[in-house]
């Protein structure tokens, strides 16, 4: 009996210090959730007052772009294709191997068919401007320097336009400037600068051109001062006193922007023919109807 006794005694012990152990863990995880769901709450709350302060912030912000936007922005011209073009073609892997080690993947027409129509595109960028027009109204020099910034202006628009024709266009872009260069090489020899002040100059002429193909993109995507700051600085040189001729260019780069829109993309890369609106109009604003190229069966 003494011994029963002895091991109930026993049990009871170690039962009672086992529930102790289990309040204590009890207690202890009621506290552990007690904290926690007030750091939840705190932190809640937080994020609540950070909401709140962003979003005054995103409407003060809002109010200050609404002031700069009706004070900047004027009135454009609206281009003839208001849709989205795709950025990029869907080609296969391939295509894509090959172009990485630098080669050209197959293209919509035969390359020496866009050679030609980018030869002819070019031409027209040249023969069909009137320089002495450009060099009377706005003041420039009659010098190669003049001629180049004339052409390289209607080459950067024609550019933009063949830009929108996928592959095939931007290796036409490609050869245009191609042609380009030849033919700035072949005219600086033909009026006898020498070599080593033609190197110089052309060498000039690369980073002049790029910086404003980068200017101009810039200014057709933007507002008309945006536009004219880009005409001031790489076809005036910074020098020009008279804003009316910047606003003459602006006007003209918009309606000629507006008027190759309207060009069939595939005539231009089998053609390469463009032609030029005037320098001067009555009614700049005017949609042209241009008119179809006319080529033969092999795209000529």
């Amino acid at each position: 009996l003494v011994f029963l006794f002895q091991s109930c005694q026993t049990g009871v012990t170690q039962w009672i210090a086992a529930c102790s152990g289990l309040l204590q863990i009890t207690t202890v995880q009621g506290q552990c959730r007690w904290m926690l769901y007030g750091i939840f709450q705190r932190r809640k709350a937080g994020q609540f007052r950070l909401s709140k302060s962003c979003g005054g912030l995103i409407q003060a912000n809002g109010a200050i772009t609404q002031q700069n936007r009706s004070f900047y922005n004027t009135n454009k011209h609206l281009s003839a294709k208001d849709s989205l073009q795709p950025s990029e073609e869907k080609v296969g892997a391939f295509t894509r191997i090959i172009e990485a080690m630098g080669f050209t993947g197959p293209l919509k027409y035969s390359r020496w068919k866009i050679k030609v129509a980018a030869l002819r595109m070019y031409t027209c960028c040249v023969e069909k401007t009137d320089y002495e027009e450009f060099f009377n109204r706005c003041q420039m020099p009659d010098t190669l320097n003049s001629w180049f910034l004339v052409a390289q202006l209607h080459v950067w628009m024609c550019l933009v336009r063949m830009k929108q024709e996928g592959r095939t266009g931007k290796y036409m872009c490609r050869y245009i400037v191609h042609c380009m260069w030849e033919d700035v090489e072949q005219r600086g020899k033909v009026m006898g600068i020498n070599s080593v002040v033609l190197k110089e100059d052309l060498r000039s002429m690369v980073e002049n051109f790029y910086a404003a193909l980068f200017g101009y993109d810039e200014g057709i995507l933007s507002d008309d001062h945006v536009l004219a700051a880009a005409l001031w600085r790489n076809l005036f040189n910074r020098n020009c006193e008279d804003p009316r001729h910047l606003e003459l260019l602006v006007e003209y780069v918009r309606k000629q922007v507006q008027h190759l829109d309207a060009l069939s993309g595939e005539d231009l890369l089998l053609t390469g023919e463009v032609s030029w609106r005037p320098l001067v109009e009555s009614n700049a604003r005017s949609i042209l109807k241009p008119l179809s190229p006319v080529y033969n069966d092999e795209g000529l």
